[in-house]
């Protein structure tokens, strides 16, 4: 089935930004744009377009949700062993991308990433909802599997290990950080002029440069 897409415009409107009136420091804006992006969309201002190479050089990009930032970086969790741990074993360099749709706004992120500390990962595990907890150990993620069945069969497995007790933090699962080496903020305007403010860490300070729509 063919569909004509080419007509689907929408016109794109907010606040200025100007180069010389950001923060030097791009997690200050970042934390203002967040919390901006939370109180219009508090179930999904937090999800994040996270993209890796695998060891070919083939790009390859899921929506993760972010769990924590400072200036340190940008912490998400996942399996491992999964293809996003794979890759990012081979090659430990991410992009992220947020896209807020009622703001018209755009954050791009790009730098080296890192497992956070075994500390940091148990304190999460710990805050996740007992569902959640078990389905670290359920889900052996992106291996193929016959079917829904397959799922069911070892949820009902590991739900009767743990009865009654705490569920511990599986070796393979934890958080990575993104420790950002460029920023970039884009914000939407009329006739596709918008606005875009870029970061770039350089010798260990933030360079902040205005780009072309």
């Amino acid at each position: 089935m063919t569909r004509d897409i080419a007509d689907i415009r929408r016109d794109y409107e907010g606040g200025s930004l100007d180069e010389g009136q950001v923060p030097k420091d791009p997690f200050t804006m970042f934390d203002e744009w967040f919390a901006l992006a939370l109180d219009t969309d508090p179930q999904d201002a937090n999800a994040m377009t996270l993209s890796t190479v695998d060891s070919q050089g083939l790009p390859h990009a899921r929506v993760v949700l972010l769990k924590g930032f400072d200036q340190n970086g940008m912490v998400f969790y996942t399996n491992y062993h999964s293809h996003k741990g794979s890759e990012l074993a081979n090659v430990p360099h991410a992009a992220l991308t947020f896209w807020w749709p009622k703001l018209a706004r755009q954050v791009r992120i790009e730098g080296r990433t890192e497992q956070v500390a075994e500390q940091e990962s148990d304190e999460y595990f710990a805050s996740r909802p007992r569902g959640s907890q078990l389905g670290a150990w359920i889900a052996t993620q992106s291996v193929v599997i016959p079917d829904r069945d397959w799922i069911e069969q070892r949820q009902r497995r590991f739900e009767k290990a743990y009865e009654g007790q705490d569920i511990p933090r599986p070796v393979h699962w934890g958080g990575y950080r993104v420790v950002p080496e460029m920023i970039e903020f884009w914000q939407g305007q009329p006739s596709r002029l918008h606005d875009r403010v870029r970061y770039g860490r350089r010798d260990g300070h933030w360079e902040v440069v205005r780009l072309a729509p």
